[in-house]
């Protein structure tokens, strides 16, 4: 487990350290509502090579940017919706999948398929600076 306490400008030396230990699998990110979550995969998908504009999908479910960078919110359906829909087979797919709003039982489900797993649980210390607490499963 890893925390750091940044603030939003200074957020690069965050993502390159969690790149280089992450490097495929899911991402699932927990916080409140306006954490940073979104802000988070924005960063991290610039540092990946991401050109286009990230967007949260929170009503498309899934956003796909290159061929190896995905996002996914569960925030308006939950997890059992995300699971009828057939997602847990998209989670396979080699790349960096980041998930909005996945919650322990979504880690224990993952774990059990046999999927790399990052958690990072965001909370907002200020209006300027987060907590960020990674784990890998």
């Amino acid at each position: 487990m890893k925390k750091y306490i940044v603030a939003l400008h200074e957020m690069d030396g965050m993502i390159e350290d969690i790149a280089k230990d992450f490097t495929h699998g899911v991402v699932i990110l927990r916080g409140d509502l306006a954490a940073g979550k979104t802000t988070f995969v924005k960063k991290m998908a610039k540092f990946l090579g991401v050109d286009e504009e990230v967007t949260s999908p929170t009503f498309s479910l899934q956003h796909c940017y290159k061929e190896r960078v995905f996002h996914y919110d569960m925030y308006n359906h939950g997890r059992e919706h995300f699971i009828s829909l057939g997602m847990l087979e998209e989670l396979e797919r080699d790349g960096l999948h980041f998930v909005e709003w996945g919650d322990d039982e979504l880690v224990k489900i993952l774990s059990s398929a046999g999927i790399d797993i990052m958690t990072i649980d965001i909370e907002k210390i200020s209006d300027d600076k987060r907590e960020y607490t990674t784990c890998i499963y």
